[in-house]
């Protein structure tokens, strides 16, 4: 087993009962982060972010620092931190709001001073009740250590941060309409161009999206260097990521891992991390990043955990969610829980989203159920080349965000690696799993 010895940058007070609290988190190296940031330029800040190489931990994987970039030549109005963690399975972001809330209040804070914003919101998911508590709650101590408002530590840069909870929305973790959400409005994404929150954001102005996890990483990154956190991992994939382990495995939960030096089957057999699989059973597939990605099978399982790698192998690490499904797990009612999950959350903005959606999900039902026929798995191949073209990966766009593409991918990944399964619904009118 490949589990490397790399420091812990985002949970290392996790093991402490109070680990929330401002008096454990000041007793841990609290804000000394952002004291250092505060005795810097907001360029030279920028500059570290950017020698960390440190990839956007939402979903998407892009370079936090040539983010920031694209907006230091116009004046930023507002950072967003984007907190509606809603993919099945994915429970990272979760953890890091409860567990160590001022952890990201001092990242949000390193980023709004590098990008010299007076305004943050901090959008958090409605469901997570406990979180939204306990970063409210950082966020009332941070103002009354001084962390926030009005001339933080004397010096001289001000800055407010509001927490909004979101309405339960799986749409709202795409940035535009998260940023519609903000406005009062429906969650629904924005056409890109012009859109790009970079140009035209929150309010029409310059905006900068970032996730908790990405956040969660800077006060790590200003103490030690970005030089430091870039040393980690190896190519792209720099530094250590949270992945919300799930499914047939003996320890479900979330591991802080060095990307890259380590491999899907550490995650999921070492005992420190996934166990293995209990009962005795063999891996029968996993889906490495959250349930909008294609799914891997055992002959994939000792690929690197790195945003390259994946991608190469035809997925990606997405919302850095790892399902395990045991060889007595049913390809076709997984498939169709993902498609169910995918056409609710629809926002019903772009026809092929919202209509293939339905189509698909009652087509997996009726094979679920004992009701399909052998051309249905044709039409369903056909339903989902309509919505993504081709069925490649990255998926292509009919839609204006990416949900409707990520629909395929589940129900494209189980009839191509378990075909027979679906004909055995069919023929013998039922689950054979029961």
């Amino acid at each position: 087993m490949a589990v490397t010895d790399a420091p812990r940058i985002v949970t290392s007070r996790i093991g402490f009962d109070d680990s929330h609290t401002l008096e454990r988190f000041l007793a841990t190296g609290g804000y000394e982060g952002l004291r250092k940031a505060l005795t810097m330029t907001p360029e030279a800040v920028a500059h570290e972010v950017d020698a960390a190489s440190l990839l956007g931990r939402g979903g998407a994987g892009f370079p936090a620092g040539r983010k920031w970039s694209m907006l230091r030549k116009n004046p930023v109005s507002y950072l967003v931190v984007n907190g509606d963690e809603s993919e099945p399975a994915t429970f990272k972001d979760h953890l890091l709001v409860e567990r160590d809330p001022h952890q990201l209040v001092e990242g949000v804070l390193i980023a709004a001073y590098a990008l010299q914003v007076s305004q943050v919101f901090v959008f958090l998911r409605g469901e997570f009740a406990l979180g939204l508590e306990r970063v409210q709650a950082a966020l009332n101590d941070a103002y009354a250590h001084g962390a926030v408002g009005e001339d933080i530590f004397g010096s001289g840069f001000s800055v407010d941060v509001v927490l909004h909870p979101g309405a339960g929305a799986y749409i709202c973790g795409e940035e535009t309409a998260l940023l519609e959400s903000l406005e009062g409005k429906r969650g629904f994404p924005r056409i890109k161009p012009p859109f790009f929150p970079a140009a035209i954001g929150l309010y029409g102005e310059p905006t900068v999206v970032n996730n908790v996890e990405t956040m969660s990483n800077l006060p790590w990154i200003i103490r030690h260097g970005g030089a430091a956190f870039a040393a980690l991992g190896e190519g792209r994939s720099t530094g250590t990521r949270l992945f919300a382990l799930a499914g047939h495995v003996r320890n479900p939960g979330v591991f802080e891992i060095e990307m890259v030096k380590t491999t899907f089957a550490d995650l999921i057999h070492a005992p420190v991390l996934g166990g293995g699989i209990p009962h005795g059973r063999e891996l029968k597939a996993f889906i490495p990043g959250g349930v909008s990605a294609p799914w891997f099978g055992p002959d994939q399982i000792d690929l690197p955990l790195g945003q390259d790698e994946v991608a190469a192998a035809g997925s990606m690490l997405g919302s850095g969610s790892v399902v395990v499904m045991d060889d007595h797990t049913c390809a076709v009612r997984a498939a169709w829980r993902i498609t169910k999950f995918f056409s609710r959350e629809s926002c019903g903005q772009c026809t092929p989203c919202r209509e293939g959606s339905g189509w698909l999900e009652r087509i997996m039902e009726r094979i679920e159920t004992g009701s399909g026929r052998e051309e249905d798995l044709d039409l369903l191949l056909d339903v989902c080349d309509n919505i993504a073209p081709g069925l490649t990966w990255p998926p292509q766009q009919t839609t204006i965000c990416v949900l409707g593409p990520s629909i395929p991918s589940s129900i494209g990944s189980a009839i191509q690696m378990f075909r027979d399964e679906f004909l055995v619904h069919i023929k013998e009118g039922g689950c054979p799993y029961g």
